[in-house]
């Protein structure tokens, strides 16, 4: 199989800083310590890949996929490099142009949905029908072309013998960083058939009152929560007692024992008393909040079952070193889920997730589900 090979080197690198992707916030990113995630992952999909399977690695240059694949023990060639040291879009669509003039069985490609949209239109604009598989790097990845995580893509590429159209979705950035959801689907492409593929986002759900009051029965005094993204726990920190972010990950405190009864939350229901800590936290607020002892709540994402790794690359690894992980999610949603999912790119970390877990879904049930 001749792959085409190509690394976003950019995207993802908002998601531990809390900016919620990297569309016109690159700089930013960098200025507030953000580093490159993506080669790591592409790194990893390609030590995944038997190399029996793949006969030519064409690749664009430096660190658009070069770098990586050699690496990896490849003998890439080279069929571009990019403009700038700073690489862009136009390098994105100048690299498939010449993975379609060559003929390439495949596109490997390591980015977010905002990658997936810049090759989707190349090669809508080419006519060009080569299908295409993501490694999952960006901060939100919506779209149903990437992988699970990337140490899935050599079990994807062992068992390719066919391919289904899958959706190319994205967000408007600037209006999810104001907590908007703004949706749009941009394409439909061919990907590999595979039981690996993650499935496009649901963006509803259905209503979780009764998980979020049993959920709110089992904290504890003096423990520091953090809150993940989503209209779930928005609800839930509503019900705390203060307006928390739709899309970003809020630190609240309960109080100590001794200071329950000077509660400024009288909506709570239990009769514990907390602070709010930071509202939109990154990585290293998160860090520089953490206490002895530390919660983490997400809800899964609908359709696609991640509870780590999708929209909260603020949660990093450094942070689940020193938290345990309570879930919540509505009935509907985990309805249509199989299994849960952890992508958090520390396999280390995933492995200790791994396994069977309590999810709230009423006041008194729970439902336990696998986290694979």
């Amino acid at each position: 199989m001749r792959i085409g090979f190509l690394i976003n080197p950019i995207a993802g690198m908002g998601g531990k800083v809390g900016l919620k992707g990297t569309d016109n916030v690159v700089q930013k990113a960098i200025d507030m310590g953000a580093e490159p995630s993506s080669p790591g992952r592409a790194l990893s999909a390609l030590l995944s890949i038997s190399p029996t399977i793949i006969s030519e690695l064409l690749v664009y240059g430096s660190n658009m996929g070069e770098e990586i694949a050699l690496k990896a023990g490849f003998n890439p060639i080279v069929v571009g490099y990019p403009q700038n040291k700073k690489t862009s879009a136009i390098d994105t669509q100048n690299s498939i142009q010449s993975f379609v003039s060559q003929k390439v069985d495949l596109i490997l490609f390591a980015g977010g949905d905002g990658t997936a949209v810049d090759i989707s239109h190349t090669l809508d604009e080419l006519q060009s029908n080569i299908p295409f598989l993501g490694i999952p790097s960006g901060v939100k990845v919506y779209s149903s072309v990437f992988a699970n995580s990337p140490q899935d893509v050599g079990s994807i590429l062992s068992s390719y013998s066919t391919t289904e159209l899958r959706e190319i979705m994205d967000l408007d950035e600037d209006a999810y960083r104001q907590g908007k959801l703004v949706p749009h689907l941009h394409s439909i492409r061919p990907v590999p058939l595979a039981t690996e593929l993650q499935s496009s986002k649901q963006l509803l759900g259905g209503t979780v009152e009764g998980a979020i009051e049993g959920l709110l029965s089992e904290f504890s005094p003096n423990v520091t929560y953090i809150l993940g993204p989503g209209g779930t726990l928005h609800q839930l920190k509503k019900e705390i007692g203060f307006e928390g972010t739709l899309l970003g990950v809020d630190i609240w405190k309960t109080h100590s024992s001794e200071d329950q009864n000077r509660s400024n939350s009288p909506s709570l229901p239990i009769p514990l008393s907390g602070t709010v800590i930071v509202k939109d936290a990154n990585e290293s607020d998160i860090l520089s909040s953490l206490t002895d002892t530390n919660v983490v709540i997400v809800s899964p994402i609908g359709g696609q079952g991640f509870i780590l790794g999708r929209g909260n690359g603020q949660i990093s690894p450094s942070v689940l070193e020193h938290c345990t992980i309570k879930l919540i999610g509505s009935r509907n949603k985990l309805d249509a889920i199989d299994v849960l999912r952890v992508d958090s790119g520390d396999q280390n970390i995933d492995s200790t997730i791994q396994g069977w877990h309590r999810v709230h879904i009423g006041r008194f049930e729970t439902r336990l589900m696998k986290v694979v």
